[in-house]
């Protein structure tokens, strides 16, 4: 929010960025129904599978997860369990921003992945790169204060703590589902009014 409100040449960030996105859309049309319904296919059933992530662990590369902690739209929860799923060879950066973290935090990006090209240039061994101490790194860049592996809550509280996250997880998933058939469905049904509606005729007036 901080960054969209911010002045740039006597103009927000919000307003430069939404006059960009009218004139992509001016010069290049709207999304076409096919790209949005493979758009939201993509969302909805895209998934690395085990395997996958087998295979880039045992490529031998290193990996940086860098993501912004205050994303609504690719929430940070994700990016940490990519990250824990890609141990040893991943490392979670989290910076302070949201969807538009490399924008946002440019310096802070530029430095992640110059640790990132300098710790595989000099052979750097997986267990210390994604084990090195937090909020450290050689060129400065911000690592996660939040240790990658999930903590894990004993007692009754802790259960209900996580259940009930797990349940507004699920609800939200839910409620973007149901809004993305909605969209789908009204996007069709205009298709077929547009395709059915009668066209008019003039009469030829006889000589």
């Amino acid at each position: 929010q901080e960054y969209l409100d911010e002045e740039v040449e006597s103009c927000t960030r919000r307003a430069i960025l939404y006059k960009e996105y009218v004139k992509g859309i001016s010069s290049s049309g709207m999304q076409s129904n096919c790209g949005f319904e493979g758009q939201i296919n993509a969302c909805w059933t895209h998934k690395v599978t085990t395997k996958e992530l087998d295979t880039i662990r045992a490529a031998g590369f290193l990996v940086s997860v860098i993501h912004g902690r205050h994303d609504i739209i690719a929430q940070v929860c994700h990016a940490r369990r990519l990250a824990q799923r890609l141990l040893p060879v991943a490392r979670m950066v989290d910076l302070h921003g949201a969807h538009l973290v490399s924008h946002e935090r440019p310096q802070e990006v530029n430095n992640a992945l110059m640790d990132l090209i300098k710790a595989t240039k000099s052979a750097t061994a997986p267990h210390e790169w994604s084990s090195q101490p937090e909020n450290t790194s050689e060129t400065g860049a911000l690592i996660s204060a939040r240790p990658v592996t999930l903590a894990i809550r004993t007692g009754e509280a802790g259960n209900a703590a996580v259940a009930a996250y797990n349940l507004l997880a699920k609800l939200q998933l839910s409620f973007l589902y149901v809004i993305g058939l909605i969209v789908m469905a009204f996007e069709h049904m205009r298709n077929i009014v547009r395709v059915t509606k009668p066209v008019r005729v003039a009469a030829i007036e006889s000589s």
